[in-house]
């Protein structure tokens, strides 16, 4: 017997509805919110999480990449514009979305312990599927969980990982991005055909357009991409020239692993020319995909009820301050694309693109919402359809929280705070201390470090206040026995 049935049976002479109650104050399940309990039919949520996909590397932000199906998504939808994540890097970030917990809080990232079950029971697919949701996964889920969690968080789940070229049982070989849209197009025909009338939420987790580390060539794209960006010519990133990287510190010139995959991808002219080439065919190949999910949807009769969301799990430096990859604190590398399509017209205007902050942790909150779900107080983040109503919260974020927290010596650990205007980070853990300021309105392209500059010391000290408070109120500061410690 369950414990809700136990919590309910005759003899301990409790109401179906007290327990209820009981348990969602418990956070063992989720209750419909007031807003829209009444909505006559609950969406289908179809959530795509892309890797290293930066916020401008789409159609619509950069007129020089071929991504019709994002441009559609952001043009007939909602396109959060001012979209960052907490902490950048796959792991931790992924984390994030699936929790709404930032990772000072849910302490999950690459060489700590596993995710909690804590937070795993707390986590959108979990509620959702205790709500009577169908529940599925195709794709890199890059979380390591503790045994029999992924069990309970989905019905569906086919994980799959690099390499991109993969030899299929007739001997063929077949691209990895396809055979995650495979994968989540088997889940849609099963939902399909069960035709029992429960809504679905799957999540596709794309490795694109992730680098295969371990191969020279580093991004592989499939053949129908292949002619794309053969006559382009890609521009030099702002701040990629010697001269602005070489006065930086050590650790965060030559002695960090953004400089080390530089030389892998970025250090040299044409080779820069076909890497990033290289990258933009398999965001073209992850848009190819989302295609033929959208047609499959069609087909299936799925399409006028499933609310489509579209978010990176961080952003990518393309040879910007002579860097490759993301982690550190620096926009091109915390900023990223979130989307929300809704056909129904219930939760979303169309053509929408509002500035306020969104973040990582704002996508669980959002699909429970859609769901008609009330969040866990316990999470952090905010359901983001007010925002895609075109309300504008009186109490909306003003600020946002970054970290990066791994346990890798070549990636500094820092934490800070980004406004509207100013962005102040500080690496805590070197010696001494190096803290950053930049105005980003005068200064976009953080070239100019204000942290000394007696004009900014009232906005640094401001700063420096707020991020530990929100330091201490996530979780205190870090340590390295407790983040190796699991947590119960």
């Amino acid at each position: 017997m369950t414990l809700f049935q136990v919590m309910i049976a005759p003899r301990k002479k409790v109401t179906a509805d007290f327990a209820t109650a009981l348990l969602a104050l418990l956070g063992l399940i989720a209750v419909p919110s007031a807003a829209t309990a009444a909505e006559p039919a609950r969406p289908n949520i179809l959530l795509i999480i892309t890797d290293d996909q930066r916020f401008d590397q789409m159609g619509c932000m950069n007129p020089l990449i071929h991504t019709p199906e994002m441009d559609r998504l952001a043009r007939e939808g909602v396109q959060f514009v001012n979209a960052f994540v907490t902490t950048s890097i796959c792991a931790a970030s992924r984390a994030s979305i699936l929790t709404g917990l930032v990772e000072r809080t849910h302490r999950y990232t690459f060489l700590t312990p596993p995710l909690a079950d804590r937070f795993v029971d707390l986590s959108f697919p979990k509620l959702l599927r205790n709500a009577g949701y169908r529940t599925g996964y195709a794709g890199k889920f890059g979380v390591n969980t503790r045994p029999g969690a992924t069990q309970r968080l989905y019905d569906f789940f086919h994980v799959t990982a690099h390499p991109y070229w993969q030899k299929q049982p007739d001997g063929t070989l077949r691209h990895l991005t396809d055979i995650e849209g495979g994968n989540a197009m088997a889940f849609l025909e099963q939902h399909a055909q069960a035709a029992d009338g429960r809504p679905f939420c799957l999540t596709i987790g794309f490795n694109a357009p992730h680098a295969e580390d371990a191969n020279p060539q580093q991004y592989l794209w499939q053949k129908e991409v292949d002619a794309l960006y053969r006559d382009v010519k890609v521009p030099l990133p702002p701040t990629a020239e010697p001269d602005f990287y070489q006065h930086l510190p050590e650790f965060l010139r030559d002695g960090t692993m953004n400089r080390h995959r530089w030389y892998w991808r970025f250090d040299f002219e044409s080779k820069r020319q076909a890497m990033t080439k290289a990258y933009w065919r398999l965001i073209s190949g992850v848009d190819l995909v989302l295609g033929r999910l959208r047609a499959k949807l069609d087909k299936l009769k799925l399409a006028d009820n499933t609310v489509i969301l579209l978010v990176g799990d961080n952003g990518y430096f393309l040879g910007e301050r002579g860097y490759a990859d993301k982690w550190l604190p620096y926009e091109p590398s915390i900023r990223v694309p979130l989307l929300l399509f809704d056909p129904t017209g219930r939760f979303a205007q169309r053509g929408l693109k509002p500035t306020a902050f969104a973040l990582n942790i704002d996508v669980a909150p959002t699909i429970l919402d859609l769901a008609g779900l009330l969040a866990p107080p316990t999470m952090q983040g905010r359901s983001l359809l007010p925002l895609a109503r075109g309300e504008t919260p009186a109490d909306w974020r003003q600020d946002i929280w970054l970290e990066h927290l791994m346990m890798e010596p070549s990636i500094r650990k820092y934490e800070g705070v980004r406004t509207a205007r100013f962005k102040y980070t500080r690496y805590f853990e070197a010696s001494p201390v190096l803290e950053e300021l930049y105005d980003l309105e005068a200064d976009p392209f953080e070239t100019v470090n204000l942290v000394n500059s007696p004009q900014h010391r009232a906005t640094r000290d401001q700063l420096r206040r707020r991020t530990n408070e929100l330091r201490d109120q996530y979780g205190g500061e870090f340590s390295e026995r407790l983040w190796k410690t699991p947590l119960p």
